[in-house]
């Protein structure tokens, strides 16, 4: 989630803002839009830094990997079809016999 001191530093930034006939409200006002602030955050379902940097490295080791099993798959795939070509010219059929 969203660090809580930078909720509290955009709450505090909005609260200095006011006019200053509402700065006798500075407190209230504060846990309000902290509050606020903290509902929007979660609504939006933000992740940290950390855990994105993290989801980034596992996706590149995801597409890594499925990089070289389609190679895998594709060098089996050429052998398979290069092998099944010289089994054809291998077997040939068996001539009939002549019936003289």
């Amino acid at each position: 989630m969203i660090d809580p001191k930078a909720v509290d530093d955009l709450a505090k930034r909005f609260v200095e803002a006011l006019p200053p006939g509402f700065r006798q409200f500075q407190a209230d006002m504060e846990k309000n839009f902290h509050a606020a602030l903290q509902a929007t955050f979660a609504k939006l379902e933000l992740v940290t830094r950390e855990e994105f940097e993290v989801q980034q490295e596992v996706l590149a080791r995801t597409r890594a990997k499925l990089d070289e099993l389609e190679k895998q798959v594709a060098d089996l795939e050429s052998k398979a079809a290069g092998g099944g070509k010289r089994r054809k010219t291998a077997e040939k059929p068996a001539e009939p016999e002549s019936e003289e």
